[in-house]
């Protein structure tokens, strides 16, 4: 096995982490490749005890295969517990598709992709995710009918970066609720580190409900767009000076994962952690610092499924005020979570893998 400029790596033992480690437990993991367009992709299965497994195509530029199939099995794992907090018929799962997009993404790719898709007979639904977009998806529906994400001009939803943001928008203010007593973000300060497609709409929410914004992003170009709307809004010249900004109140990390670790966490001022970000804790242990500063995180698989959830209506003819309506419950779902925290004298994380586990374990049993 090799790295992407095909240096040799050590070959990733793939049977050992989903027979034997922590991370495994899926039902099934698929290597896919087709020579002719390029593709190389890793499709994993977690879990289907509550139906289809579903959960979005990442295309990005690994640094090897090994880096691919470890996010693959960490993504899929991830959203079999957000499929289950969501209160959906769906199970977890996750794609990757190795390369840059910008250089290797093309119709004959897609449609290739579609095909392994379809291949599983309808136990994966994909839908959009890092590097891929509805015009992506509208192409891989013409091989896959288990495709989520369209376009409305081809029966689907469109961007689900609107419910995304809106569920974080509600978990921040659970968050505030259970902090401060009152669920409203006017006067506070917020800082959202990543301003793509996700934490722009939500940098709308909080406009809109009075509070103060602070952002940054490694895309300047992103961060203009959002500034020439709104020049009232403030930016820190990276994520390292926007978790030490004075006065914090809420950090919302909503680029890639792994931005509370062992670094970021003891620099934080914010109280509380509310982003749309995927796995946004580096490693177990992360979730104890964070009690133990007294910092309140909302755990990311719950208050990032808008989207999820958008895409699976979308399964039985999209309706976006029945989408909403769900995604509103993001705010009781938060707030259930920090009162079994509570209850059970351990961080908010721990309590939602047990109420997500609960719900799989009691579907395993019918």
């Amino acid at each position: 096995m090799t790295d992407v400029t095909g240096v040799p790596v050590a070959p990733v033992d793939v049977l050992h982490t989903l027979f034997h480690s922590d991370q495994g437990g899926h039902e099934q993991v698929v290597i896919c490749q087709d020579r002719a367009s390029g593709l190389k992709a890793v499709i994993a299965l977690h879990s289907t005890a509550l139906g289809p497994a579903l959960g979005g195509t990442r295309f990005y530029p690994y640094a090897s295969e090994e880096e691919a199939v470890a996010d693959a099995l960490n993504l899929s794992r991830g959203m079999s517990y957000k499929n289950a907090l969501a209160g959906l018929d769906h199970g977890g799962g996750k794609a990757v598709i190795i390369g840059d997009p910008d250089r290797i993404k093309s119709e004959e790719l897609l449609l290739a992709y579609g095909r392994f898709v379809a291949s599983l007979g309808g136990r994966y639904v994909t839908a959009c995710d890092v590097g891929t977009y509805v015009a992506d998806m509208d192409v891989v529906a013409r091989e896959c009918r288990w495709t989520t994400g369209r376009s409305p001009e081809n029966g689907g939803a469109g961007d689900s970066s609107v419910l995304t943001s809106f569920g974080v928008f509600q978990g921040m203010r659970a968050s505030a609720q259970h902090l401060w007593g009152d669920p409203t973000l006017r006067g506070r300060k917020v800082g959202v580190a990543g301003v793509g497609k996700v934490g722009r709409h939500l940098v709308e929410h909080l406009l809109s409900d009075g509070a103060e914004v602070v952002v940054t992003d490694v895309r300047e170009e992103s961060v203009r767009a959002i500034t020439d709307l709104h020049p009232e809004i403030s930016v820190a010249v990276d994520t390292d000076a926007l978790i030490r900004t004075e006065g914090l109140d809420i950090y919302a990390p909503c680029a890639l994962g792994g931005a509370l670790n062992d670094e970021s966490v003891p620099a934080l001022t914010a109280k509380v952690v509310c982003g749309a970000a995927n796995n946004q804790l580096a490693h177990t242990g992360v979730e104890k610092d964070l009690a133990d500063r007294s910092i309140l995180y909302a755990p990311d698989y719950v208050v990032n499924a808008g989207g999820v959830i958008q895409v699976a209506d979308e399964l039985h003819g999209f309706d976006f005020d029945r989408c909403k309506a769900k995604a509103t419950r993001i705010f009781d779902t938060t707030l259930a979570i920090f009162a079994r925290a509570k209850a059970d004298g351990i961080p908010p994380a721990a309590a939602a893998d047990r109420i997500a586990e609960q719900r799989m374990a009691d579907a395993r049993r019918h």
